[in-house]
């Protein structure tokens, strides 16, 4: 199989990604896996995390947000990813944050990897089996988070990307299937005290600018595609807390920032798209692009000893871009440090006319936290 030709199945696979065939050129990015909803928690309220980002998994939602947190986080989550199509395609990511008081914020690691499973390497010409390989895409970030004003949050990320399509070239091509980048993310959270003197530590607004970076490619430059540069603006609201109880209502509003010219096909750079790709088409179908989700998330029990979550979401793309609806199901248990979430994806009871290669997906996550000095702090954390 040539390597584009396998490129080509993998990005069936990713169905459940935004916006992977953009109408305007009709070509699509690599390393999509990098978009991917990481943990149980956000998955379970309608895939939200931008403007909550209050524990590990921020690193990919909105790492301004670990400005607000104290003590230390490890959180591991496993998925099977679309379980319907039975394929062997899982994903893992693995996350930790830690406060250092003496650099005035958090740094964070976080490991993702998809694997795409195994697959027959053929001939030029015909069906004769060669061999077979395993596919799989990796990368391993590292951030850096703090407060630039007491009511603001900046943070930063830097990633390497590794993505194994292949494990040799076929033919005459020249790549090797195997291609290596770096990305870096750029965000901001705002988490104001009181909002008209009302609604005391209840409200964030967060935005994220992610995957930054150059084209990849596998074969020649000639054939480099972007990587994902996404913008993710979040918002999170505290509407009910008492000495056992919390209600969480999340949005998230995302659109990829991805450009091609109408008349030479040429995919922007990340730089000039940034910009570009918001104005590339009519207004009107720029706002289509933008994807919409919407969450909840109650907590019950004593903050310093047991509780537990049930959480929901709805998750909507435009027809013709993309066409994902699903609706999103999760539940959470928390004893002292230790907590355990996993998450659900419908897309039948979200009233799609089909179901969804998504719908079915679980995800687990498994994670503690310590030496936090805000544990009893009612509202979102505001760290120290």
């Amino acid at each position: 199989m040539k390597i584009k030709q396998k490129i080509a199945l993998i990005v069936l696979f990713f169905v459940a990604i935004p916006q992977i065939d953009f109408a305007q050129g009709g070509g699509y990015t690599s390393v999509p896996f990098l978009l991917l909803s990481p943990d149980s928690r956000a998955g379970g309220m309608g895939e939200t995390g931008g403007g909550l980002a209050d524990d590990a998994s921020a690193v990919f939602w909105n790492p301004a947000g670990l400005a607000f947190t104290t003590g230390s986080e490890v959180q591991l989550t496993h998925s099977n990813w679309l379980p319907q199509l039975n394929l062997d395609l899982f994903y893992d990511f693995l996350a930790y944050r830690q406060y250092i008081e003496e650099i005035g914020g958090s740094v964070s690691a976080s490991i993702v990897y998809m694997n795409f499973g195994e697959f027959f390497r053929t001939g030029e010409g015909g069906p004769e089996i060669l061999g077979t390989f395993r596919a799989f895409d990796a990368s391993a970030t590292i951030g850096y988070a703090t407060k630039a004003t007491e009511d603001l949050g900046i943070g930063f990320n830097f990633r390497i990307i590794h993505s194994r399509l292949a494990d040799q070239a076929t033919g005459q091509e020249k790549g090797s299937g195997v291609a290596t980048s770096v990305s870096f993310d750029a965000a901001t959270m705002w988490r104001p005290k009181t909002i008209f003197g009302m609604f005391e530590d209840s409200f964030s607004l967060g935005i994220n600018i992610s995957n930054l970076g150059p084209k990849m490619y596998y074969i020649d430059q000639a054939q480099a595609d972007p990587i994902p540069t996404n913008f993710r603006l979040g918002t999170a609201f505290r509407v009910w807390e008492d000495d056992f109880n919390s209600l969480t209502l999340t949005a998230d509003f995302t659109k990829l920032l991805i450009a091609v010219d109408t008349v030479t096909n040429e995919k922007s750079e990340f730089y000039e798209a940034i910009f570009t790709s918001w104005a590339d088409e009519e207004i009107s179908t720029e706002f289509r692009q933008i994807v919409s989700s919407i969450g909840m998330e109650y907590w019950y029990g004593d903050p310093n000893d047991f509780q537990f979550a049930v959480r929901s979401g709805f998750f909507y793309e435009d027809p013709d871009f993309g066409n994902r609806k699903f609706a999103t199901f999760g539940a959470g248990l928390k004893y002292d440090i230790y907590n355990f979430d996993f998450s659900y994806i419908s897309s039948s009871l979200a009233g799609a006319e089909e179901s969804h290669p998504l719908s079915g997906t679980l995800r687990f996550t498994l994670g503690a936290k310590w030496g936090e000095q805000n544990r009893s702090v009612k509202g979102l954390p505001r760290g120290i």
